[in-house]
């Protein structure tokens, strides 16, 4: 059943998405306050299950394209989103009856909102990707079967470009980033034109609410003086994630940080607190893979997220700090995005990252400890 947002749910979203987001997919405080001032000034957010959709009605997957970073720097005012989403629909020939997100990680499970709000449409509880991926032609739409474009890149000054490649989604990545970076390094998007029975066969079901509980079970913990790593393990188990587990404690004592062809790339060291364990950990927007003790223990398209040791909040990839005491937590990616087809598409080699595919409950099957 359909439902509308409250702005206790945004705040929750806001950290639910940022584990979701694997580092990356941009700061979500930065949309959670933009979406808090819509509802503050009255608009209302409908949140509605991919089961109640017209099949035969247009839907939009919204987003925030760009490098994290930048948007740190040059923060939205919330209407480029809904510029690409109406000049989409204007050259589509047809109004749509809902957007979806294209990831429900970071700030791009809240910029869909702001086309709800904004546009007073309803907004899908799913996504393409179930987690936060770098590139556009990473998503379970594509994976599937749906043609990425034609797709509108939109900036801050209303001017956007029309991009139309076919059913050639890497293509249309590469084209959308080469606007993106004219544009300053961040744009806005609408995408993945699709009806409500492709929505239904191609999206990752039910995650802005996966999202919104997520935060929740992290802020009730931190309010009960509970152990937040084993509360989020305990709700992850009935979900179609499943398996969270920790995969390393330690301090970070190195981040190397760029921003090159689009995306903010680098990696990140944390030392164990008795000095004798290592991870690191390689990111492109969002982190890719993670070694401990020089071996592999967490591969995409599994989820790798870092949060602070004490309160469980993720940390993005552009807010790594030397210094922090954090843990690295890892979660087991839904079955639709362990496809064979899926991998092809965002497993590791698409990352340039030379191991093969291992599912996270075969390479860390519990937690990690000083003694293991």
């Amino acid at each position: 059943m359909g439902f509308y947002l409250t702005i206790e749910q945004v705040r929750d979203l806001a950290r639910g998405a940022a584990v979701l987001g694997t580092g990356g997919g941009g700061d979500p405080l930065i949309g959670r306050l933009l979406v808090e001032e819509q509802l503050k000034n009255g608009k209302k957010i409908e949140i509605l299950s991919p089961d109640e959709l017209d099949d035969d009605g247009l839907v939009l997957s919204t987003a925030m394209m760009g490098a994290p970073t930048v948007v740190v720097e040059k923060v939205p005012a919330g209407k480029e989103v809904v510029t690409a989403y109406r000049a989409l629909e204007k050259h589509l020939g047809r109004e749509a009856i809902a957007t979806i997100p294209m990831e429900c990680g970071g700030l791009n499970s809240m910029i869909p909102l702001i086309v709800g709000a904004i546009a007073e449409v309803p907004v899908v509880d799913g996504d393409g990707m179930g987690r936060a991926f770098p590139e556009l032609d990473m998503e379970t739409f594509g994976v599937y079967g749906i043609s990425g474009s034609p797709m509108v890149v939109a900036d801050e000054h209303g001017d956007y470009g029309v991009v139309d490649t076919g059913s050639d989604n890497k293509k249309m990545e590469k084209f959308a980033r080469a606007l993106t970076i004219q544009m300053g390094g961040s744009a806005y998007i609408a995408e993945y034109p699709m009806s409500g029975a492709d929505v239904k066969r191609t999206a990752v079901w039910n995650t802005l609410t996966l999202g919104i509980n997520i935060g929740k079970v992290l802020r009730e913990a931190n309010e009960r003086h509970l152990n937040p790593f084993n509360e989020l393990k305990a709700f992850l188990k009935d979900t179609i994630y499943g398996h969270g587990v920790i995969l390393f404690n330690g301090k970070i004592v190195d981040v190397e940080r760029r921003f090159k062809d689009g995306f903010s790339q680098g990696s990140a060291t944390i030392q164990s607190f008795d000095e004798q364990h290592e991870m690191k950990i390689d990111f492109r927007n969002e982190n890719s893979v993670a070694y401990r003790n020089d071996r592999v223990v967490a591969i995409v398209p599994d989820l790798i997220t870092v949060m602070d040791e004490e309160t469980g909040s993720p940390i993005t990839t552009e807010a790594l700090r030397f210094g922090q005491r954090v843990t690295v937590f890892g979660v087991s990616t839904p079955d639709i995005m362990r496809t064979e087809a899926a991998l092809d598409t965002f497993g590791p080699q698409a990352f340039n990252i030379e191991h093969n595919w291992q599912p996270l409950e075969k390479l860390s099957p519990r937690d990690w400890s000083l003694s293991s």
